[in-house]
Parts: C-alpha cells; structure tokens; sequence
C-alpha cells in the first residue's frame, strides 16, 4: 500500500511509502541504485562471457562452423561493446554510488533524481543497444565501427543502427552520472575532508567524472554524424562526395583513449584501498599516487593516434604520438611501484580482496609492457590488427580493470549486503580466473606475432594456430567456471541472515564508522575528519616506534588514551588526534546509529527518472524501427517523445520536501 502527498493531480503525487519490487522503480537512495547498477552490470557480465566462449568454441579448431561468420561477427562485435559499456563502466559506476558519499562522508549524493536518471537511462540504452539480436540482427563491424564501412552502402542491415542509437542512449547516462558525482566530491564532503585528505578511489572517481563529462561528446558528435550517414543520407564520411573516413578514426579514438583510462582508473582506486587494509599500513606514497592517477587523465587526450600508425598520417605524427605513449607509461609505473611499495614489510593478510588486488598488479603489469611495445611505429604495424592486439586489451581490461572491481566487489560486499562472502569459494574464483586468464591470453601474443588476424572467422590448419588456440579456449572456460563459482557464492550468501559486522576488515575510511549495510542516511551526524585515513586514527595511536596501538575501551578520557595521544603527536607524522571513543564507535555499529535521527532529511521517492528513461529508450527505438517499417517505428517514436515530456514536466513540477528515514523497505 502506498501513501502519497497533499491535494495534487494525481500524476504529480509523490510516493512517499513503497515496499516491494515497486521501491527499486522509484528509489533515489544512492545505495540502492549502485546496487541495481551493480547487479545489472554482472548480468551483461554473464551475457558478454557467452559471447566470448562462443567466439573460442569457433576458434577452438580449424575449419569449425559452429556459427555462421555472420554471427560470429556481429558476437565478437556485441562482445566487446557489453564488455566495455554495459559491464565494465557500470560496474564501475555502481562502486561510484556505493562508496563515494560514505568515503567523503556524505549522506546522499548532490542530485538524487538525476542518478536514478542515469541508471534507468542505462539499462534502457543496453536492452536497445541489444535489441538487434531480436530485431534484425546485432551490429557486426567491430566495436570500432570503422566508416565507410558501416555506412548504409556497406552495412545495410540495422545492426550499426541499434549500434548509433543504444551508444547515444548511454552517453547520456553516463554523462548525468558523471555531473552528479563531480557535484558530489567537489562540493558534499565532510567538514575538514581537503582534496589532499580524500580518499585514492574518490580521487580516481573525480579524474574518471571529468574524462566522461569530456570524452562523451565527441563520440556523440561521431555518432550523429554516422547517424545522419545512415538514416539521412548525409556524407560525412564518403569520400566520393568530399567525406572523409579518417574523420570517424579521429573522433572516435579521440574518445576512445580516454575511455581506456575510464574503464581502469577506477580499477586502480580500488586497489589503492584494498591494498593498504591488508597490508595494515599506510598507502606508499599516497600523493604520487594521487597526481599520477591526474596526469593519466590528461595525458589520456595526447595519445589517441598510437591507435592510427598504420593509417599514414605521417613520420611527424607518428613520431609525436609515440613519444606521448611512451610518456604516458610513467605514472602508471609510478602507481605500480607504489603498490609494490604499500605491501612490501606489510602483515599481510592474503583475503579474497587481497588476492585480487595482487593479481591486478601482475596481470596489468604484463598489459602494460605489451602496450609499450605498440607505441614504437614501427612495431606497431606488425602487430597491428593482430591475436597480439587482442592479448594486450584482455591483460588490461580483464587483467586489469575485471580483476580489479572484483577486488572491490569482495571487499565492500558486506558493507552494503550485510552478509560476508564465503572465502573459500573467493579464493577459488580467483584461482580459476587468475590461471584461466594466463592461459586464455598469453598463447594470443604468440599467435598475433605468428600473424593471426584479429576478428578471423576460421583458419587452415596448415598456419599452424592450432593449439595456441585450442589451449586458449581451455582457459576461456576455466574463466566461464571460474565465474559460475562468484555466481554461486553470492546466491548462497544471500540466503543467509545478515552476519556481516560494521568493520570487518579493519577498514581505514569513513564507510566502515557506520553499520552493515548503511542506514538510509548514511551519518547521524556528519563526521568531522581531522586526518587522511581519518577512521583508522580513530581507532589506533601511533607510537614512538611506528606501531599502530589499539586505543583502549576507556575512551578518550581514558589516561593510558591521552597518553598515547601526546606520544604519537611527539612524532612527525603523526595524526593530530589519537582516536575517538571506541565504546561510542561499537553502539553506533550495533545499531544506536539510528537514535535521535528522526529529523534528517532524505530525499522523496520518484517515479519521473523511470518514466523519462523509458520515454527516452522508446524515442530510440522508434527511430531504429522506422528503418523496417516507417509507420510503426513512427508510432512508438512518438509514443516514447510523448512518455519523454511528461516525465519531464512531472520531473519539473513534482514536489519536494523532507521526508522521514526508513521511508523504503
């Protein structure tokens, strides 16, 4: 049953009390929506790794026909668009959600609506990027989609239609999720919270927010261009009537460089948090790290031709965009050499968490030096268009941003399910996904150097590819296995009550001072930070000799406390304050977190981010159905504009005002 407010017309009613599946349609909790993003992500996750065991099962031998080459050509294309934009980058945002306002500690994010906006956009700008598998077939012309081949002379079919519009569909979310959290961490954090205090993966929030507010249009502006190519008759890329395909290459890798560092910074963030937990000290070089992670991102726009070596812009350009690649190694290896030096004489705890984080380091490492490699011109063009290429993607985005979010999932899954992950399982997933990735991967720098072609449909079996690629596809499904074991872990976890404590991990940031998971509100009252690693210090002094000392249960009055205190603050480096009462920190995490909260305000539920969403994926359809059959692509063209507006003008005139906690169940 739902409550709604005041004397209004009933389109502009406000729910204020939903319970079941209905609340996940109107929340704005910040929380909720990560999560939603976060499970949607792995189910693209799940689709994107059937299609990439489709294309080893077809590859597994010579002469297969499992499928069809042109199916097979629109899986590998579809492959790596789920991949990338529907699990990687949302994956990616659902951390944004879940971790940043605890961190910075906030009770909500700077635009509520607008975030649910984004992940509605989201997931309708995935099923239409999807909606060729059922509607005329998917796009099939690479992820890249080089013009003029997939203009309407050479790709006639409606696959790179579904591809215009379901990628314009996602920009916009991806870009009202990035306005949000800059809004968010520039403005929103906790009193003494400075930039210089804020912790790393906030950091690679913020740098990855600036690169999709920047990056996104210029892959709109591609689009529209191949849009209107395709749908108007337009020739901005055939170059018989004065195009020039050149112009896509440039607009895209212009974007899509950019968006590599958007897909591993906020690998890199996790990471950064990880390590330092398990380690039990400090992150090495926490500034280096911090600048570096802000050079990569605008050093990110400088390198976008190492993309076009083989294209003929000249021994200038080639010249210029290597040394720039080069460059751009630095402060990834500053990063790395920092990690090292964060475990190194650590007490390490080897947890899920941590073994994933470690294998980030040694997979990304392995990617890094091959992509090196590709920033010498002349090595380049024989690697280009490669299984060589191919290896060196999978080492960086599977190796490097896959295991790195799964480092993230394990260590903040208790925090906002409330339930701990089996660790054995854990252990084994990243075994079968730490082994299954070096077998999969590694024989396709062998392969590309012995010069298989990417996106090849089949071979001879006198090229003598034959077990690299049989033996890559044994690795491919330990992945699929590897993943099945995470899929079952988090079923089986869920089924149990919840059994996480606040801070199971000895946690060094503000989202472990509160509950598990975290109230509506986040903070009953707004922490005030005083320190980087500002939770840790409320829970340990630092004595002569560098060891960090349990503060006592008596509390801050306590005398061994003060004592502690005036020793750590006798020392350079030392916090400015020893600790808060660790009895005070249990209550809270016991559930008196909730007391005297009655007044704080949350934002309203809302339906209007839903409705406008859906207006908008319709619109997009509509244009994509138009293709077959004019009328009824018409119809739901126009049905969705109209769904659009009035989302939109009950957006714009909904009601709000303070609401009570606890108000979604």
């Amino acid at each position: 049953m739902a409550t709604v407010t005041g004397a209004l017309p009933w389109y502009l009613r406000r729910p204020t009390t939903y319970s079941g599946p209905w609340s996940w349609v109107v929340t704005v909790d910040h929380k909720r929506i990560g999560i939603m993003y976060g499970t949607t992500a792995i189910a693209f996750f799940l689709l994107g790794g059937l299609e990439a065991l489709t294309i080893r099962t077809q590859l597994m031998r010579p002469g297969s026909t499992a499928v069809s080459p042109d199916i097979f050509s629109q899986i590998f294309t579809m492959h790596a668009l789920t991949m990338i934009f529907l699990a990687i980058m949302p994956m990616s945002v659902a951390f944004f959600n879940l971790v940043v306002p605890l961190q910075i500690g906030a009770r909500d994010v700077a635009f509520p609506r607008l975030n649910a906006l984004s992940y509605w956009v989201f997931l309708f700008g995935g099923l239409l990027l999807n909606a060729g598998w059922l509607f005329g077939g998917a796009p099939g012309d690479g992820w890249f989609a080089y013009a003029p081949i997939t203009t309407s002379t050479f790709s006639p079919g409606r696959g790179m239609d579904y591809y215009v519009l379901g990628l314009l569909t996602l920009g916009v979310s991806s870009v009202a999720g990035a306005l949000n959290f800059l809004v968010t961490i520039l403005n929103m954090r906790a009193p003494g919270m400075t930039l210089m205090r804020m912790p790393v993966f906030t950091w690679m929030t913020l740098v990855t927010s600036f690169l999709l507010v920047t990056a996104m249009p210029v892959i709109t502006i591609a689009l529209i261009e191949l849009g209107f190519d395709r749908f108007m008759g337009t020739n901005f890329f055939n170059p018989a009537a004065g195009g020039d395909p050149i112009l896509w290459q440039h607009l895209f890798w212009v974007f899509g460089h950019p968006e590599v560092y958007i897909l591993i910074l906020p690998a890199m963030g996790i990471v950064s948090e990880v390590l330092p937990t398990f380690s039990k000290k400090p992150l090495f070089g926490y500034p280096f790290v911090v600048f570096s992670g802000v050079f990569i991102g605008v050093m990110g726009w400088g390198v976008w031709s190492h993309h076009m070596f083989t294209v003929g812009l000249g021994a200038v350009a080639n010249a210029t965009f290597a040394i720039t690649t080069m460059l751009i190694a630095v402060p990834t290896g500053v990063k790395i050499f920092n990690w090292i030096g964060t475990v190194w004489g650590g007490s390490l705890e080897l947890k899920t968490p941590m073994l994933f984080a470690v294998g980030f380091i040694a997979l990304f490492i392995v990617g890094g030096l091959s992509g090196v490699s590709h920033a010498s011109p002349p090595s380049d063009a024989q690697q280009q268009d490669t299984y060589y290429i191919v290896a060196h993607i999978h080492y960086v985005l599977f190796g490097g941003a896959i295991m790195g979010l799964f480092a993230g999932v394990y260590y903040w899954f208790p925090k906002f399910l409330g339930r701990m992950l089996h660790e054995g399982l854990g252990k084994l997933h990243f075994a079968l996904m730490f082994i299954g990735m070096n077998i999969a991967f590694a024989p396709m720098h062998w392969l590309g150097l012995d010069g298989m072609p990417r996106r090849i449909y089949t071979y001879e079996s006198s090229m003598g590819w034959d077990l690299w690629n049989l033996i890559s596809t044994f690795g491919a499904y330990a992945i699929g296995v590897g993943v099945m074991v995470f899929v079952w872990n988090v079923v089986t976890t869920m089924r149990k009550p919840h059994d996480a404590p606040a801070d199971p991990w000895d946690g060094r940031t503000l989202e472990w001072a509160i509950p598990s998971p975290p109230p509506l509100y986040n903070f009953r009252v707004v922490p005030h930070v005083h320190a980087r690693d500002d939770f840790w210090h409320q829970k340990y002094a630092e004595a002569a000799d560098g060891r960090a000392i349990p503060i006592p249960r008596g509390g801050a009055s306590d005398p061994q406390t003060m004592e502690l205190r005036l020793e750590a603050q006798r020392h350079p480096g030392a916090p400015a304050r020893g600790g808060a009462d660790p009895q005070t920190m249990e209550r809270e995490a016991e559930g008196q977190h909730e007391e005297d909260a009655s007044g704080i305000h949350v934002p309203g539920l809302s339906y209007f981010p839903f409705v406008t969403a859906m207006g908008l994926g319709l619109a997009g359809a509509g244009v994509a159905i138009s293709r077959a059959a004019v009328i009824p692509g018409v119809v739901v063209g126009l049905l969705g504009i109209v769904v659009l507006l009035f989302g939109a003008y009950g957006w714009a005139f909904e009601p709000a005002g303070p609401e009570e906690p606890g108000h979604e169940e």
